[in-house]
């Protein structure tokens, strides 16, 4: 193999895929990254086989070849380099790599290429596209809401449903549930259901980064592997097993008490209140007063910590219904609030034990359901 490639694009072909490489692994190729010349470019992948991430960057290829370096040696010294050309060479029958760019250089020891796990072909399912922004955005929007402990693994992935021209994505935890719908590019024949990791939404996320071309999405018949393709990358991830919770039941159908706040201010009380919160099992109250004749509404959110203080701070509210009182987790408050991006919030609230619902206003895509904490008031 030998080619030449610029240290700023290879650079950030590695960035792409290095986040799929094991960490801890019992098959120690996975570890390393996969270098291959195909059709005039460099391919580079990485899989720890949940995930796998193939790149390709612009190179000027001289000769055919393949190798896999260590992942985090070749990724340190690549960045360790001059924005300059870079010269990589294979020799034949050998598997030590030679980077040379200006007065630099070093070799590095490899695996066999043959040796890498194959990364699945997946086109033979259901197929679609999506506006790269859309699926930015709903991503963003849900996949925090999914769980980290494995205890139920269905929990730690994002249910996607795709029906005629929606893709609804939902994820929750036990504690909130988050939905957000959107619009394909192109409808599919069947509705189609599947639970993709949390973890792979999260890597796609920042795959999508610079990307404005549509996503073609591609699931294998079995509904084991899903596939996004994107302008020079893809990421193939492990499908999860099993059916997720018909969450359409958790979400409120109705409300005795409405508040619409502006959601910058609304999240700067809510991080005034987490300082205290923290020490006090992370409680926030919530205390909405709908407004008189000539006094506006108000959203009174206070945090207490026994041996430390506590703090009370009041935001102005368009509110209707009756008064209410409503404890919440502060960390969840301030993770959907950090998510949405307009310009106010509709919090809904029945009883002091019911769920919560937060709805961005203008939009009508996404809704935000957060389970009560129960306290004295």
């Amino acid at each position: 193999m030998k080619l030449s490639c610029l240290q700023e694009n290879l650079s950030r072909g590695l960035g792409i895929v290095g986040r799929a490489v094991a960490t801890r692994s019992t098959l120690p190729i996975t570890q390393n990254i996969l270098l291959a010349t195909e059709q005039s470019r460099l391919k580079l992948a990485a899989t720890n086989l949940e995930m796998a991430t193939t790149c390709w960057i612009g190179a000027k290829v001289e000769q055919d070849g393949a190798i896999t370096i260590p992942a985090r040696l070749l990724i340190d010294f690549v960045n360790s380099l001059p924005n300059d050309l870079i010269e990589i060479t294979l020799p034949t029958n050998s598997h030590t790599l030679e980077l040379k760019s200006g007065r630099f250089q070093a070799h590095i020891n490899g695996i066999d290429a043959e040796d890498f796990p194959p990364i699945p072909k997946i086109s033979d399912g259901m197929t679609t596209n999506i506006e790269a922004a859309a699926l930015r955005e709903g991503t963003t929007q849900v996949v925090f809401a999914a769980a980290t402990e494995e205890s139920r693994p269905v929990l730690t992935g994002i249910n996607a449903e795709f029906e005629g021209e929606q893709l609804d994505l939902a994820a929750a935890d036990g504690f909130r549930l988050a939905v957000h719908k959107m619009t394909l590019v192109s409808p599919v024949d069947q509705k189609t259901t599947v639970i993709i990791p949390a973890r792979s939404l999260n890597e796609l996320n920042r795959l999508l980064g610079d990307q404005e071309e549509p996503v073609e999405i591609i699931t294998n018949q079995q509904k084991s592997q899903i596939l996004f393709r994107l302008k020079n990358a893809e990421l193939v991830s492990q499908l999860i097993q099993g059916s997720f919770p018909n969450y359409s039941q958790v979400i409120p159908q109705s409300y005795s008490t409405r508040a619409v706040v502006d959601i910058n201010e609304f999240l700067r009380v809510i991080k005034m209140s987490s300082i205290f919160a923290r020490d006090a099992s992370g409680i926030v109250r919530l205390v909405i007063t709908p407004g008189a004749e000539l006094t506006p509404g108000k959203i009174t959110v206070s945090a207490q910590a026994e041996e430390i203080g506590g703090n009370v701070g009041e935001i102005d509210a368009l509110a209707d219904g009756e008064e209410a009182k409503i404890a919440f987790n502060v960390k969840y408050l301030s993770d959907v609030l950090s998510v949405l991006h307009q310009a106010q919030v509709a919090l809904e609230v029945t009883t002091p034990s019911s769920p919560g619902v937060i709805r961005p206003i203008g939009v009508d895509n996404y809704v935000h359901v957060i389970m009560p904490m129960f306290v004295q008031w």
